[in-house]
């Protein structure tokens, strides 16, 4: 029979695993809002809300000055935000942050080491990350990342090489975890949707999908990947520069080796005592670079492919969706 401090065992253990965040409406106006007037910049907020379960309720927001400003004033303005909103009953809890990124470019060390700063305080700390051109293309480009418990362990110990993420079972693509995003309205708000819907027309965000005019929004993502390509061969150089390293040390320890016992041969010949064929201090381990970087650009690299992929078979369909009318309006 299970005991109250098993069942209680078993509850912290399934609330430890993140399975959906649920955004408020309002979140969502005020991150596109905040993103969208400071594009093309990089701009960061804070997510507030509540930890309830396996979902992580964001419930409100507010932005971060701009990073021209100086970094105490930064830290006093968000402690001040905190207060105001805890004096007038809002929710305080900080739950995480979010950002802006550029043709979906957020996979930077910067983005792991922000997470483990939250991470010692806040268990499932989340980032909502903002892609202000997939707004402007009739799309909402909104997507809730975490880092993986099993990463974040083995980047505090800075086990960061290929052989020890391998070991960990950890791949490019599990660096970054992708939580599924809720949008979430009160019943007033609902009401108040629906009392204003203007009806079934056609609105501007519905002709912009129809928009065929891609070609520059597709030719600044192949830069970028022919760039993180040029990143990826650089780290693959590094990797090539470390093993050809070690092959010379080791051709440099055989032959030293091959020298030394020969040098024994002749001192025991010579009724001398022979020399160590250990020398701990002369050849030192050559350390292994770290795959971090290389991972980030392969998860860059994918989501560039993605979104290539996505606007490509977007295009196709608004193609032969053209195609059809202009067949219909030739035959009327």
């Amino acid at each position: 029979m299970s005991t109250v401090a098993d069942l209680l065992k078993r509850s912290d253990n399934r609330d430890t695993l993140l399975k959906a965040v649920q955004l408020d409406g309002q979140v969502v106006l005020k991150i596109m809002q905040h993103c969208d007037g400071a594009a093309p910049q990089i701009v960061t907020g804070q997510l507030l809300g509540l930890d309830v379960g396996q979902t992580m309720e964001v419930t409100d927001c507010f932005p971060f000055p701009s990073a021209e400003e100086d970094a105490d004033a930064g830290a006093n303005y968000q402690l001040d935000m905190m207060r105001c909103l805890r004096e007038v009953s809002v929710d305080n809890n900080t739950v995480g942050w979010y950002q802006s990124s550029v043709l979906g470019s957020f996979q930077t060390q910067e983005m792991i080491e922000t997470f483990i700063s939250y991470h010692d305080s806040i268990k499932k700390c989340i980032c909502i990350v903002y892609d202000p051109q997939k707004s402007q293309r009739g799309q909402v480009g909104l997507r809730a990342i975490r880092l993986k418990d099993s990463f974040i362990e083995l980047f505090k110990e800075q086990k960061l090489t290929g052989k020890d993420l391998r070991e960990a079972g950890i791949s490019w693509r599990e660096v970054f975890v992708e939580v599924p995003i809720k949008i979430h309205n009160s019943s007033l708000a609902q009401a108040l949707i629906a009392d204003l819907n203007p009806g079934s027309g056609a609105t501007a965000a519905d002709l912009e999908r129809l928009n065929l005019a891609n070609a520059g929004y597709m030719s600044k993502t192949m830069n970028n990947l022919i760039e993180c390509l040029d990143d990826l061969l650089a780290e693959q150089q590094k990797v090539s520069m470390y093993h050809r390293n070690i092959a010379r040390q080791q051709q440099q320890m055989a032959a030293w080796l091959q020298k030394r016992k020969q040098e024994n041969i002749a001192r025991r010949a010579a009724g001398e005592e022979a020399l160590p064929e250990e020398d701990p201090n002369l050849f030192k381990p050559i350390p292994e670079p770290s795959a971090l970087d290389q991972y980030l650009v392969a998860n860059q690299i994918a989501a560039y492919c993605d979104t290539l992929g996505a606007a490509a078979e977007k295009g196709m369909s608004k193609l032969y969706l053209v195609q059809g009318l202009q067949k219909a309006a030739v035959q009327h």
